[in-house]
């Protein structure tokens, strides 16, 4: 069955083309700083946003009705959805999809029977796989819908909790490792409090440590050779989160010599609810060598929750892939479209323009990025700012060849301290003037 009858295979025909079923800016073979843009961003698809999201709100219920729900059997249903996937991946031009556990299939009534589900639909999804080329960016498990996690999972004050937990995560690596996943991802939905007055908040950090190294230790075992990535987020639905944001995620990784093996995915609307911007986000990450992913989407500025719009703003793109650039991009992880239709996109064209805005925007903001540090003087400027540490005094500052005897001496020497500008906005309007 075809799902998205009359749209064919989108194709780059350029800015000035008014074709909405066709990328404007996203030439999957343009090089850019030495590489194509499909190496540069591995374009993924988010099989929960996409093929399971209908719409809903905390106020009501979905309002999009997509046919390859109307099957009653769950695995018919689950096979429906995902010739529905391949067949939208095929004609986006992607080569990535991931995926949460049970986006795949319903979740069973018990853990056996879950497992089954899930085995028989990812045989189904890697014939899928074999017959379109597709590949699997990231797996991942949904630790944090049904009720049972209420309290978190690997943070979970009940230890049967934190055991069913462990069953799913381990059939989760299992499922991405059959589909030649990449990478695996854990996005702590609900490993935080909702109140510290019952909280043993040590205890739930040594808990996550042990359970994170539990299945780094299992996928090792099994022959997984990908990157572990943790996904920052500060809080919604805990009130607060124990991956906060980029630098609280590195120090827990750190603390508990996680570092090797895990690096972070990073999300846009995630950084903006934390009260950073996403190219902060990305620039801890790439100061510490975890720059790993990206879950492409925005926020609503007007709205202080998780809104994972598709991304339209460029000049919030330009400027993070000016970081993206200069951290040498990712390692190992993509750009996965982490973003939702709006409630009142209820068409399935939607999908196609909702992901070829988000390519276009990602694309375009690399291709301004890079312009901006080859053609212009905006590296230089940032350069001479920092000018002093060159040579002399600062060069040994930096070398770690001088005692704070040596600055106290170097002071009382010293001229007066001249102000030296930062030169803010002329910076800003060279974005503005390549963008």
């Amino acid at each position: 069955m075809e799902y998205f009858k009359g749209i064919g295979k989108i194709k780059y025909e350029g800015k000035n083309s008014d074709n909405p079923f066709a990328f404007k800016y996203y030439d999957p073979e343009k090089i850019i700083a030495g590489k194509s843009l499909k190496e540069h961003f591995k374009f993924a698809v988010a099989y929960w946003h996409s093929f399971c999201g209908q719409g809903a709100d905390p106020f009501g219920v979905g309002t999009q009705e997509f046919p390859w729900d109307a099957a009653k059997d769950p695995l018919q249903a689950a096979k429906n959805k995902a010739d529905a996937a391949f067949e939208f991946l095929t004609k986006i031009g992607f080569e990535y999809f991931c995926f949460h556990d049970f986006d795949l299939i319903a979740e069973g009534q018990t853990l056996s029977e879950s497992e089954k589900r899930v085995e028989k639909i990812s045989d189904y999804i890697k014939e899928k796989q074999k017959e379109t080329e597709k590949k699997l960016l990231w797996g991942t498990a949904n630790c944090f819908t049904n009720p049972r996690y209420m309290n978190g999972a690997a943070t979970n004050p009940d230890f049967k909790v934190v055991a069913r937990a462990g069953a799913q995560v381990k059939i989760a690596l299992d499922t991405t490792i059959k589909l030649g996943g990449e990478n695996y991802v854990f996005w702590g939905g609900r490993e935080g409090y909702i109140s510290l007055l019952n909280t043993d908040m040590g205890r739930e950090l040594d808990h996550m440590a042990r359970f994170l190294t539990m299945a780094r230790d299992y996928a090792r075992s099994q022959g997984f050779k990908g990157t572990f990535f943790i996904e920052p987020k500060p809080m919604e639905p805990s009130k607060h989160q124990y991956d906060f944001d980029a630098a609280t995620s590195i120090g827990f990784l750190k603390k508990y010599g996680l570092e090797d093996d895990f690096k972070l995915n990073i999300e846009v609307n995630h950084a903006t609810l934390a009260l950073h911007t996403f190219e902060h986000e990305l620039a801890v990450a790439g100061c510490e060598n975890m720059l790993g992913s990206i879950d492409a989407n925005r926020g609503d500025y007007q709205n202080g929750w998780d809104t994972d719009q598709f991304p339209n703003n460029i000049q919030e793109v330009a400027v993070a892939m000016l970081v993206f650039l200069k951290y040498g991009g990712l390692q190992g992880g993509g750009v996965n479209f982490d973003a939702k239709l709006r409630r009142n996109s209820t068409d399935l064209e939607d999908l196609f323009h909702a992901h070829i805005g988000g390519a276009d925007t990602f694309a375009r903001g690399l291709i301004v990025a890079d312009k901006i540090l080859n053609d212009s003087n905006f590296s230089s400027t940032i350069n001479k700012r920092y000018s002093s540490f060159d040579s002399g005094d600062g060069k040994k500052f930096e070398n770690g060849n001088l005692s704070i005897e040596d600055l106290f001496q170097i002071a009382k020497n010293s001229k007066n301290i001249e102000k030296i500008s930062g030169k803010t906005e002329f910076l800003e309007n060279i974005i503005n003037n390549y963008i």
